[in-house]
């Protein structure tokens, strides 16, 4: 059935209930309330039960959440168990990294692919994914269906990449290239990941915390 439409906002925070969870989970915590959940979200119980009924009634009066039911549901809302594939492209030190150290298949993604160009990576592998020359990735796509492209590649490059897959049928692209991508009239989804964002906003609040300290 399709949903209505929900907002960003929600959608932003269901990653966080999730990470929570797994944390509850860890600790052998089997059941929370949404006013416990809320004070170590730094929620408001409101806010936790308005967000989950978007999707439907999940805690019972009295009793609230069972940790494992509800970390199912919200891994099943998420679209963890839908098996995605994935390819990365751009195995600079960044798409490295990310290959070695991200864990796809703990969030329900199977990365088949790499491409680049360097020759000292193509036919070699990293986390036991083979990595191709980048001249290949259209025919890869052509052959092979996958859902969501990690894009890794030179910023000067990204656009022109980014359309590429848009066209050879990806659907989503995550994108660490630095540029903000807006592939028009294209169905391809783009999340843009800006490290620098998420510094600067630490920036700014420690700015603000020792200006009302009276530093300079």
């Amino acid at each position: 059935m399709k949903r209505s439409k929900i907002s960003a906002n929600v959608i932003r925070r269901l990653p966080r209930y999730l990470r929570k969870l797994d944390d509850l989970a860890y600790h052998g915590v089997e059941r929370i309330s949404s006013g416990e959940l809320g004070k170590q979200m730094s929620l408001t119980p409101s806010q936790i039960r308005q967000d989950f009924s978007c999707f439907g009634e999940f805690g019972q009066q009295g009793y609230g959440y069972n940790v494992e039911a509800l970390r199912d549901e919200i891994a099943t809302i998420l679209g963890m168990k839908r098996g995605y594939s994935a390819i990365l492209v751009g195995v600079g030190n960044l798409g490295h990294a990310l290959m070695e150290n991200f864990g796809f298949a703990a969030y329900g993604f199977h990365l088949k692919a790499a491409f680049d160009v360097r020759p000292d990576l193509v036919g070699t592998e990293v986390a036991g994914v083979s990595i191709y020359h980048a001249d290949q990735l259209a025919a890869y796509l052509r052959e092979d269906s996958v859902d969501i492209a990690v894009l890794a590649v030179p910023r000067r490059f990204a656009a022109q990449v980014a359309r590429m897959l848009s066209e050879n049928g990806i659907g989503a692209i995550w994108n660490f290239t630095n540029l903000e991508l807006d592939l028009d009239n294209s169905k391809t989804l783009v999340e843009n990941i800006h490290f620098s964002d998420s510094l600067l906003t630490l920036s700014y609040y420690l700015t603000e915390a020792r200006e009302e300290d009276g530093e300079a």
